[in-house]
């Protein structure tokens, strides 16, 4: 139900957005087919996947599996995106980005792999389907950033829905102001706006260095506990933030520098 509403405020907001500026939604084939695969495939079915998955296991190796995300990606942009070939420097930035993963979380977290298969495999599969959405998107990115945002988020509110009215009972819910709160924050600015943002930053920086940075979901996680939860700090969380800081380097192709010209 979280899901479906929080899916619901973002395709609301996107569309609005999208009418305000005098714009529409591109019907081509093409963009309906991004719509479908990903508002399904980076929406819908992860975000069911890793909440089932997160009952049953730890919040620590539920990290350690969504960290196959960015290696995965790595791997499928190889194979799939001529412009993103594997190389020596980005599987550097995979494997710093992946340690400072453990580092946050501890080796101690690698103990559970195998003790609830069905939650592990369900996160799993949540993670590759962001791998997979990620590369879709890179691939046939056909509608600009805002268009491409809507239509997703129309596809994905409509097939969650149904799902919650199935499921769950919506309509005995009783959630508190906090509840209703947060969740109009989750659809405006971490669904509806990082949207936007997903679409911009794989069509500027590419897949791989897109899924690097969801390392830093963990990190700053524990950041945002220690300032609002005051929870407590320790130095794994500046050692994870630099190594997944020096991966995300890594894994951008190097700058090339012009040369200076000088006058005769």
């Amino acid at each position: 139900t979280l899901t479906a509403v929080r899916l619901l405020i973002a395709a609301l907001v996107l569309l609005t957005v999208l009418k305000v500026s005098g714009r529409s939604l591109s019907m081509t084939p093409a963009a309906l087919r991004l719509y479908a695969v990903i508002g399904v495939l980076g929406n819908t079915v992860p975000f069911c996947l890793i909440s089932l998955g997160e009952v049953y296991i730890t919040s620590s190796m539920a990290a350690v599996l969504m960290g196959i995300m960015p290696i995965s990606t790595f791997v499928l942009a190889h194979l799939f995106i001529p412009s993103e070939p594997m190389t020596q420097r980005k599987l550097l930035g995979v494997v710093l980005g992946f340690a400072g993963l453990l580092s946050l979380v501890g080796m101690s977290a690698l103990g559970a792999l195998g003790s609830h298969p069905a939650g592990q495999l369900a996160v799993l599969g949540g993670a590759l389907c962001y791998s997979l959405s990620a590369v879709y998107t890179r691939t046939h990115n056909v509608a600009g950033g805002l268009e491409a945002a809507c239509g997703v988020g129309i596809v994905a509110a409509l097939t969650c829905l149904p799902l919650a009215l199935l499921m769950e009972d919506p309509w005995s819910m009783q959630p508190d102001r906090g509840a209703l709160v947060s969740i109009i924050t989750l659809g405006i600015f971490h669904t509806a706006v990082a949207s936007l943002i997903y679409f911009r930053t794989i069509r500027s920086l590419g897949a791989v260095v897109f899924a690097q940075i969801n390392y830093l979901i963990p990190v700053l996680g524990s950041l945002w506990g220690i300032l609002l939860l005051n929870e407590a700090f320790g130095w794994q969380i500046v050692l994870a933030l630099g190594l997944v800081l020096c991966g995300v380097y890594f894994v951008q192709p190097k700058r090339r520098h012009k040369p200076v010209s000088t006058a005769s």
